[in-house]
């Protein structure tokens, strides 16, 4: 039976779209079966050619319905659901259907707190850091201590930032590029192998594409979390 991710949140400009084409590319790195499912209806679906994910386009409820029940009779497949911004009503039952779900938020006050609430109303969601800064050290450092004043009481369901990175964008565009830089390879992995963990998913293939080095287990005292008060 496939597993079902939700990728959600009353605030938009999170970035929910991009962390989806982001987190199939990774599961799909790793060499597992995704498919990114938009239900977004402010967007057209992309082109799946050259992509290691399928693309499934969800935007009406009888389509989503049909879409999810296909799945769930599918072994060894995730299923990546595209929410949108401000859709209380779909967030609900996105993550009514959803193994796990996903809140992004970004370094502002006002995202932290929509966030909050998010993570109140869901208590089996886990609050994403998206586009995070890294080229800008006090930036950073900045985001952080805001992250660790406002949203210490949830520390244990905050997972891993997610970079900024211009080439994300690449997902987006109708036909990607035959090659993708591999920062954002590396990028999707580690994102991937998050989820990999939280669900408990046996351990990957073996990959066909540049080694990633970097550890994706969160130190304790690891950013954005090594401001906690």
């Amino acid at each position: 039976m496939a597993i079902l991710i939700a990728i959600i949140g009353n605030k938009g400009g999170t970035g929910k779209t991009t962390l989806s084409h982001l987190l199939c590319h990774g599961l799909g790195l790793l060499g597992y079966k995704s498919a990114c499912i938009l239900t977004d209806t402010a967007r057209e679906p992309l082109s799946p050619e050259g992509r290691r994910y399928v693309i499934a386009d969800a935007r009406s409820a009888a389509t989503l319905e049909r879409i999810v029940t296909k799945l769930r009779t599918l072994d060894d497949w995730v299923g990546v659901l595209d929410g949108g911004g401000n859709r209380p009503e779909i967030d609900k039952r996105l993550y009514g259907i959803a193994d796990l779900a996903l809140l992004p938020f970004r370094e502002s006050a006002e995202d932290i707190r929509t966030v909050i609430r998010d993570l109140e109303q869901y208590p089996r969601a886990y609050a994403v850091p998206s586009q995070w800064p890294v080229s800008n050290r006090w930036q950073r450092q900045a985001a952080d201590k805001l992250v660790a004043q406002m949203m210490g009481p949830y520390r244990h369901r905050i997972l891993r930032p997610v970079p900024a990175l211009s080439a994300t964008k690449l997902l987006l565009l109708k036909q990607i590029p035959a090659h993708l830089p591999t920062p954002l390879n590396n990028a999707a992995r580690q994102f991937a192998r998050q989820m990999v963990e939280l669900l408990a998913l046996t351990e990957e293939t073996p990959e066909t594409v540049e080694s990633d080095t970097h550890e994706y287990r969160i130190p304790e005292e690891e950013m954005p979390l090594r401001y906690r008060r």
